[in-house]
């Protein structure tokens, strides 16, 4: 990380703190009127950005908390846009293999349930028509 990027995060997060604790503020009351995690709001003031869970929620929070304690947030995330841009590696593996594939062994099956309705249709007509006869009603 640069020094620029590491100057800038400890300027905006002791401009948070300093603000917090003139408005004589806990993190556990900000974190009820926010609705930010407190270990969130920890790593804000900290200038520890990686502990969010990402550069977006990053530049929600700072943005939140900032208005919360009275301060332009956005001003303070257009001045440091260095902070919130980084490119994040994201993994998608939780998803794969979830999916059906076409061809596969289990897509022909579905063809079962509705045959087992259709032959159920079929056999309750059959029987009401066989008791209709039966008592003389057609």
């Amino acid at each position: 990380m640069s020094e620029l990027i590491v100057d800038d995060m400890r300027e905006i997060s002791e401009t948070l703190k300093k603000r917090r604790l003139e408005m004589n503020l806990s993190l556990k009351e900000v974190e009820n009127a926010t609705s930010i995690r407190m270990s969130y709001l920890q790593a804000i003031e900290d200038g520890d950005l990686k502990k969010l869970i990402s550069p977006v929620y990053a530049q929600g929070f700072v943005k939140q908390y900032a208005i919360f304690l009275g301060i332009d947030g956005d001003t303070m995330i257009r001045e440091h846009p260095q902070l919130f841009n980084k490119k994040e590696n994201q993994e998608f593996a939780y998803g794969i293999g979830t999916l059906e594939m076409r061809n596969s062994p289990g897509a022909g099956v579905k063809w079962v349930p509705n045959l087992l309705w259709i032959a159920a249709f079929v056999g309750l007509f059959g029987l009401a028509w066989y008791l209709a006869k039966a008592f003389e009603v057609l």
